[in-house]
This record gives C-alpha cells, sequence and structure tokens, in this order.
C-alpha cells in the first residue's frame, strides 16, 4: 500500500531499522539507525515493533504528499509542518490523504526519524530493511531517497484510537558538547601511557568527514609506542581508531568491517546514539569505563524502553 510520495527527498534521507546483525564475517556493514533511541521511541510512539523500519532523516527535511490514511511518529528536534501549519513532533499524529507533510532542518543534534503505523515496507534483504548506500541493498532499492519515490507500508495494519506522546523529561536534549564512554583497548599496547592520557583528559572536534561509516575527529594528537600498521582485524560500530596522523577516527553503523590502523578504545553500545545525533563542528570527550559497567548500563539501557512505555501519556482521539 502506498503511503507517501516523495516531493522533495531532504539532504539525506534513508530506510533504517535496528540493523543487519550477523553478517559481519561476509563483509557486510550492521548499519541501521545512527540513533537506535530516537528511532525505537518513534514505533513506540505508534505501537509498532522496536525495529520496524522508519526513514531517517538526515540535517534537511523532506517533504511527503500523503496518498492514505495514516498515522506518523517524529522524534528529534525538527519543525514539522502539515498542510502548512506546525505540528508537534515526540507523538502520535494523524494524517489523512492528500496532506502535505514537510520539515525544516534539524535544530539540534543531526538526524530525525519519521515511523509510520505498521513500520515502512520495504524487501528484507539479509534480515534487516535499513539501507547501506554504498553496497546499494536494503530499501528503498539501497539508495537515498529521491523525488517521486513512493513509501509503502502495510495492508493489514489498522491505526490506534488514542495519541500517544512522549512525556518531556524523557525527550532527549542533543548537545554539540558530547560525553562518551570508551573501554580501552584492543590494541592498547600501541600506544604511549601519554597518548592514552591525551586520548582521555582532550576534547575531539568532529570535522565534515563524517558520515555514516564514520567520523574523523580532529584535537591533540595521540602518540603510538610503535609502528601504526597492523594486521588487519575486525571492526564494529564505535570502533576509535588512531591513523600515523594521531588523529582519531570513530566508525559507526555503516563502518567497513575489518581495518589495519590500531584501536584505542570502543564506545560502550549505549552511548553510540549519542554519537549519532553528532554533526561536524560538535565536540566530543571520551572517558573510560570498564567492560562489567558496561554490561550494567546496557541492562539499564533495555529496562528504560520499558519504563518510558509505561509512562507514555496517552489521549483518545475523537472522530
Amino acid at each position: 500500500m502506498k503511503l507517501f510520495r516523495v516531493i522533495k527527498p531532504g539532504f539525506f534521507t534513508t530506510v533504517q531499522d535496528l540493523g543487519r546483525q550477523g553478517f559481519l564475517k561476509f563483509g557486510v556493514p550492521v548499519s541501521g539507525a545512527m540513533d537506535d533511541f530516537s528511532l525505537q521511541l518513534a514505533n513506540m510512539l505508534l505501537k509498532n515493533d522496536y525495529n520496524d523500519a522508519c526513514l531517517e532523516i538526515t540535517m534537511l527535511g523532506l517533504e511527503l504528499e500523503a496518498l492514505d490514511d495514516t498515522q506518523i511518529a517524529v522524534t528529534g528536534d525538527i519543525s514539522l509542518r502539515i498542510n502548512g501549519q506546525d505540528s508537534e513532533v515526540w507523538q502520535t499524529i494523524t494524517v489523512k490523504s492528500g496532506d502535505a507533510i514537510s520539515f525544516e532542518k534539524v535544530r539540534t543534534g543531526c538526524r530525525a526519524y519519521l515511523a509510520v503505523r505498521g513500520g515502512i515496507n520495504v524487501p528484507v534483504v539479509l534480515g534487516s530493511r535499513s539501507t547501506y548506500v554504498r553496497g546499494e541493498i536494503g530499501g528503498i532499492e539501497g539508495r537515498q531517497l529521491r523525488t517521486g519515490d513512493y513509501i509503502e507500508g502495510s495492508n493489514a495494519v489498522h491505526p490506534i484510537d488514542y495519541c500517544l506522546a512522549l512525556p518531556t523529561d524523557c525527550i532527549p536534549n542533543f548537545r554539540a558538547e558530547i560525553d562518551v564512554d570508551v573501554v580501552l583497548g584492543p590494541q592498547l599496547e600501541s600506544f604511549t601511557k601519554d597518548g592514552v592520557k591525551t586520548f582521555l583528559s582532550n576534547p575531539y572536534a568532529i570535522t565534515v568527514e563524517a558520515d555514516r561509516m564514520g567520523y574523523r575527529l580532529e584535537g591533540a594528537l595521540i602518540e603510538h609506542s610503535e609502528r601504526v600498521d597492523t594486521i588487519s582485524d575486525a571492526i564494529l560500530p564505535g570502533s576509535v581508531q588512531v591513523p600515523a596522523s594521531g588523529k582519531p577516527i570513530v566508525t559507526m553503523r555503516d563502518a567497513q568491517t575489518t581495518g589495519g590502523y590500531p584501536k584505542i578504545a570502543a564506545v560502550v553500545s549505549t552511548d553510540l546514539h549519542v554519537l549519532g545525533q553528532a554533526k561536524p563542528g560538535d565536540r566530543v570527550c571520551f572517558h573510560e569505563t570498564t567492560l562489567p559497567e558496561a554490561h550494567r548500563r546496557l541492562l539499564e539501557y533495555q529496562k528504560l524502553f520499558r519504563l518510558i512505555e509505561a509512562n507514555l501519556h496517552r489521549r483518545f482521539l475523537t472522530t
């Protein structure tokens, strides 16, 4: 069922879910939402499965024409207009056939998410609907949206008869100064003690060389203790590599699956969504944590969604 026609595609809009798991050994990146927290909240507001596919809107919003009645939810710090009138985000919104839906650029952060009731219906490729543009796989046909594309939904989904809204104190605050926790290693021996101290005690600016694959950072140079090139090994989203320049690179959701630069640390998984909202010019500070603490935080992160869902504001809709 065609739900929307793309009038303007925005700067870089793709279909994403929570990613493609289990295929790194075949050279296929995880992909998925850069800010998986906001994507899951968008789905929560529509009583969708948390992993349902959404539109990831980067920097500058798109324009859509509704082709059928449906419900949407938008998460992120972005202006939303329906038929030229301002509309609230972080809640369930009913749209009617013929409605014009438009977004401006994000105010803070870098990305926003548009969910539709029942999820966006694109083919599942290797267990995921996520778009991996460099590999030309996933929806929509492995590329970013273009003018004239159609967004399809499920035929079997009925609207919910109430509006859900996220409590104000649960809405993320996207900052230009970002703090993330890291677990040191796995090639910690490749760096001097001063190099590690430098990494953990200085802010790093995100450069214009930043995309879904990774962020190149600018700041204090990190000192190596030995030759920089190592035997290539596995890379995951959140790996912090340091090439010969001494300037770190943080890999993100579309990161390559192997690499030969030594890795000084890995960002804990529960902070990746915070980095996913970073844009050029933002600054990030890294803080050491332990693996047991990272595991504890992951359990708390998973419990947080159940807590938020139990405290959503509910208002029944009138017809």
